[in-house]
């Protein structure tokens, strides 16, 4: 699949995971007379909720962790020190962490929910979009080949995808079927163990009736890509929206 746009910000996200509670604990405890230790609590839990949002898994546990230190360190007597004498303290601080770790597999869960629906949306807007072109007849054949190329591309996650005349010829090429399914030399290969060949092109045979058509023909070669069951099904829908333009 394509890299991950999020990366270069982890860091960053991961630091502030780390920081905000600690920085939460240290102003809430100028007003320890004033704040009670289950608002303490929920405040950082907040926090928690707010790493765990980013949908990265460790700035949400860092978060957690961090708070359950910052509780300790400066909400429970004796203050300054990683050392709770009273019972209840010990139990607010373990109620704390365990609370949060339980708060950040929720949000995560939440938040890969809500990446699911958007690629979803996105797949169904490639969908109509190439069926659009195909079916308005606005466009050149050349064009819509060049439309439905580019969204294959971005649904697979791919480096490059172009559209070729008649069956496929190379045997080398891996063959993307109907079903969704990628073959190799008659083996299916599991993409979600070794992705998306790399040193051969990857094959999507389009039919109208018995026949061959054409093609599309899939480039991944600068590293291993490895798009869901479901992906491949969308990009196998999005080359038949051609078919109707070769006959």
């Amino acid at each position: 699949m394509a890299g991950d746009a999020g990366a270069p910000r982890r860091p960053w996200v991961r630091a502030a995971a780390v920081l905000a509670p600690l920085l939460a604990c240290a102003i809430l405890s100028a007003f320890r007379d004033d704040i009670t230790t289950v608002t303490s609590a929920l405040i950082l839990v907040v926090l928690v909720v707010a790493a765990a949002a980013t949908g990265d898994r460790p700035a949400g546990l860092l978060a957690a962790l961090s708070a359950g230190a910052g509780f300790d360190l400066f909400l429970t007597e004796p203050y300054l020190r990683f050392v709770i004498t009273d019972a209840e303290d010990v139990e607010a601080t373990v109620l704390l962490v365990v609370i949060s770790l339980a708060v950040t597999e929720v949000a995560l869960w939440g938040y890969r929910q809500q990446q699911r629906a958007a690629r979803r949306a996105g797949y169904l807007d490639g969908m109509l979009d190439a069926a659009r072109a195909a079916i308005e007849g606005d466009l050149p054949t050349e064009a819509v080949h060049d439309v439905v190329a580019r969204h294959i591309t971005d649904v697979l996650g791919a480096e490059d995808c172009r559209w070729v005349s008649g069956p496929v010829a190379d045997v080398r090429n891996a063959i993307l079927d109907h079903n969704g399914v990628l073959t190799r030399n008659g083996r299916e290969v599991d993409v979600d163990r070794s992705g998306l060949p790399v040193d051969e092109y990857v094959a999507i045979p389009v039919h109208r009736g018995a026949d061959v058509v054409g093609h599309f023909l899939v480039t991944a070669v600068s590293h291993p890509h490895y798009p869901t069951h479901e992906q491949l099904r969308v990009a196998v829908l999005l080359a038949r929206q051609v078919a109707p333009l070769d006959a």
